[in-house]
């Protein structure tokens, strides 16, 4: 969980799943913002000993946005947009830190879920993308959890010599 596409791909699905309750057009204006802004943050410099803060940074934005999906009244544009910059600024920042850049292009299709997504939100079957949703914050929250945690008593690396 902690290099290439995967965090980034879960960000964007996550923001995917959050635009599926937008108002209609919200697309054609964050996700263009989402892959400028990512494109660029893919180029910055990270210093060494970042790593960590920026992969917490990203599964933090992943549990916020997945959340928004449960907001009454679903996002309006500006909030949306304002995802999906704060996407682009941590799917960038996590690929600049530990992936390569071609692993925004494995990642930033996954933001067009919010087009199936809308058509179900449409229905009155969002509680699907409800669902969907909210298990993308678990798996992120299990994401920031499992670094902090040590290995359990009497584990040493090297036990087998």
């Amino acid at each position: 969980m902690r290099g290439g596409a995967l965090p980034p791909a879960l960000l964007a699905a996550a923001l995917g799943f959050a635009l599926s309750y937008a108002p209609r057009g919200s697309l054609l204006v964050c996700f263009p913002a989402f892959l400028a802004v990512a494109l660029a943050a893919t180029f910055l410099p990270v210093q060494a000993g970042w790593e960590d803060a920026i992969f917490l940074g990203c599964w933090t934005s992943v549990v916020m946005t997945a959340a928004s999906v449960h907001l009454p009244g679903g996002l309006n544009r500006p909030i949306a947009t304002l995802l999906a910059v704060n996407a682009g600024v941590w799917c960038g920042a996590v690929i600049a830190a530990s992936g390569a850049p071609v692993d925004l292009a494995k990642a930033a299709p996954w933001v067009l879920l919010a087009l199936p997504g809308a058509w179900l939100v449409g229905r009155r079957w969002g509680i699907a993308i409800k669902v969907l949703a909210s298990w993308l914050a678990a798996v992120a929250i299990l994401g920031a959890a499992l670094p902090t945690t040590t290995p359990t008593p009497g584990y040493v690396a090297d036990h087998m010599e």
